[in-house]
């Protein structure tokens, strides 16, 4: 661990290295060692041997060895929102209603088939969680295209 010190060490700009990490500095290379336990680039024993030498550092040089081995940013994925045609909550909420709808109309489908003329209640079920789910969408798209406006 000491050669990987020693190479970041002369990565840093001059002084900068010897400058005294923050509480919040830690908590962001403990949260980066979270993605990366989680991403499993970590054991459990190396995380808790990291997060303990995360609490024990004073500068940033000794910070910045516990993510030496790390790819940058481990776990962030930067994703431009602008691309994205609905984000990715109202995309899940729309998979789910589609889902329980088309459930719900094969049963009515296999119980009209098989027992007879019943009544079109899958209409109770979609229509008005479908209905809630658009206005939020139209107001969701709304909030952003004034946000880009602005940008």
């Amino acid at each position: 661990m000491a050669a990987k010190r020693d190479k970041r060490d002369r990565n840093q700009a001059p002084g900068q290295a010897l400058l005294r990490a923050a509480d919040h500095d830690r908590q962001q290379v403990v949260d980066l060692l979270k993605l990366a336990l989680d991403e499993g680039r970590l054991t459990l024993p190396e995380y808790d041997e990291r997060i303990r030498d995360v609490y024990a550092a004073r500068t940033y040089a000794e910070l910045h060895t516990l993510l030496a081995d790390l790819p940058p940013a481990a776990g962030q994925v930067v994703v431009d929102d602008h691309r994205r045609p609905l984000p990715m909550a109202l995309m899940v909420l729309w998979t789910i209603w589609g889902g329980l709808t088309a459930l719900n109309i094969a049963i009515w489908l296999i119980l009209t088939v098989t027992v007879g003329g019943i009544y079109p209640w899958p209409i109770w079920v979609a229509g008005p969680a479908g209905a809630a789910l658009l206005a939020t969408t139209v107001g969701v798209q709304a909030i952003r295209r004034s946000h880009r406006q602005e940008d």
